[in-house]
């Protein structure tokens, strides 16, 4: 049979509080609605589980026997509700996303200023890592969605490609290259470079794009951040390749920026996110204004 759960309800709020004026009260029903759901129950079981007077309700022996399961199941049934109400509000309360540390420095704090003026009760949660972490987090589910470097292996999430951008040299502002328009590799074999560690995701990219020319390149220091790699060519140790957005991460004082040719080298910046698994409000609205915001950067960069 079908359980009525609105006709329990009933009938718990009449025994527990004797009178079905203050039962319709706390249920915030009429009393007539309130009679039909207890006259259903009723009718449904085949059995009185009410006795009324014009003075009080009393419960009949059906009436007991039932009443301590029916409190449980209620109990139960409220405790459940309000267990998952309150992890959907926080749920939206907080969100988690995956960003590019490049990307996070630069450009996240304004869209997440942006994004506080309009949801100032959510929090955020940044897994600034490398591409490979950042696929790993949405897979896993503890980020919504990442913002990374598109690989064509992941098959096993979502991919929305954003946009193309060229890595660039950075050369101290004194050296001979740096009055260049645009630079060939082949201006780079013999010159000390630094190179910044594989797990980035950015010197994959480098290497497939050079094929053998690779190898007489000299990669005579790694470091872990593009930060510390424009540190060292600022000092003269030596020249380093790095994205045009992530400059915008660093000071540019002492450097310049130049185009690399023959071959140009692009990476593609999207957004991951787990299949079929589309993105809470608080976290969608954060993801638009991200692809805004680094849509118009990446033209401002272009136009610079």
């Amino acid at each position: 049979m079908r359980i009525d759960f609105l006709g329990l309800e009933a009938f718990v709020a009449i025994a527990e509080r004797g009178s079905f004026n203050r039962a319709a009260a706390h249920l915030n029903l009429s009393q007539t609605a309130l009679s039909h759901r207890m006259k259903k129950l009723e009718d449904d079981l085949g059995v009185r589980l009410l006795t009324r007077t014009t003075r009080q309700v009393t419960l009949t022996p059906a009436g007991l026997e039932l009443l301590p399961k029916a409190q449980g199941v209620m109990a139960e049934l409220t405790s459940s509700f309000v267990a998952l109400r309150d992890r959907g509000r926080q749920r939206l309360e907080r969100i988690a996303i995956g960003c590019l540390p490049t990307i996070a420095v630069a450009y996240l704090p304004a869209v997440l200023a942006a994004f506080r003026r309009v949801h100032p009760q959510v929090g955020v949660r940044v897994y600034d890592n490398s591409a490979t972490e950042i696929a790993e987090h949405v897979q896993a589910g503890r980020a919504e969605f990442g913002l990374t470097i598109v690989a064509a292996n992941r098959w096993d999430l979502e991919i929305r490609p954003l946009l193309k951008e060229p890595f660039m040299l950075v050369c101290p502002d004194g050296h001979a290259l740096a009055r260049e328009a645009a630079v060939n590799w082949s201006a780079l074999e013999g010159v000390p470079l630094v190179r910044i560690a594989p797990h980035t995701g950015n010197r994959v990219l480098i290497d497939d794009a050079l094929g053998s020319r690779r190898e007489n390149l000299d990669w005579r220091y790694e470091v872990q951040h593009v930060a510390t790699a424009v540190s060292m060519v600022r000092a003269g140790i030596g020249l380093t390749i790095v994205p045009r957005l992530a400059l915008g991460t660093v000071d540019p004082a002492g450097v310049t920026a130049l185009s690399l040719r023959n071959p140009g080298v692009t990476r593609t910046l999207g957004i991951v996110s787990k299949h079929g698994i589309p993105p809470s409000p608080p976290a969608a609205a954060l993801l638009e204004l991200i692809v805004t915001q680094l849509r118009e950067s990446a033209r401002a960069a272009a136009d610079s």
